[in-house]
């Protein structure tokens, strides 16, 4: 699903999920999204609601497609946000970081 066709805002019911590395969440993230590297997937996907729609993010859309195979193997409903934070940024959607910096994509 491309960012332009995400719902706004987020329902309750759906988890945003980025997979991307420690630090690319460090330097911006979308805001309230739950951070899991995809490395970790296997292990944490039980802190996932099963029962929640999961839109998983990466930087371009690339793991994140790798990450939604996986969890719908595994028993989620799980949409691939083709395009990634790029273009999540891009669309003019909001990012943060968790310090006082500036939140950037890297």
């Amino acid at each position: 699903m491309t960012v332009d066709r995400l719902p706004v805002p987020f329902p309750a019911t759906a988890v945003l999920l980025d997979v991307r590395e420690h630090d690319e969440w460090q330097a911006g993230h979308a805001p309230n999204a739950v951070h899991i590297p995809m490395g970790d997937i296997p292990s944490r996907a039980g802190e996932l609601d099963n029962q929640s729609e999961v839109y998983v993010v990466c930087k371009a859309g690339g793991r994140s497609a790798r990450v939604v195979e996986y969890l719908n193997r595994v028993g989620f409903e799980a949409i691939n946000v083709d395009g990634g934070m790029l273009d999540w940024h891009q669309s003019g959607r909001p990012i943060e970081r968790d310090d006082s910096h500036e939140a950037r994509i890297i």
